[in-house]
């Protein structure tokens, strides 16, 4: 057996997991950036119940049981993603 096609083998192959290991983590930053969607909505989503109860007092325990759904399938949505950013940057960390 050739000893260069060995060395260039092992080069390739160590190539490749530093690529694997970049594209998760930069997967790992972009799903965390999916976190700040869910916060956005959430703030508008209070914002409204907030103006509609101002508006309309007598609907509070309405608006607030509604807002409070939707506030929690959206932090549902956020930490989906977080949890996916710690699982790719931990795949990335463990890949040698």
């Amino acid at each position: 057996m050739d000893h260069t096609v060995l060395a260039q083998t092992g080069t390739a192959v160590a190539s490749n997991i530093t690529l694997l290991k970049s594209a998760a983590f930069v997967g790992a930053g972009i799903a965390a950036v999916g976190v700040i969607g869910p916060g956005i909505g959430i703030g508008l989503a209070g914002a409204g119940a907030l103006e509609g109860m101002a508006r309309q007092p007598e609907m509070t325990g309405k608006l607030l049981t509604n807002t409070i759904i939707i506030a929690a399938l959206m932090e549902a949505l956020g930490l989906l993603a977080f949890v996916i950013a710690i699982l790719l940057y931990n795949f990335a960390s463990s890949v040698s």
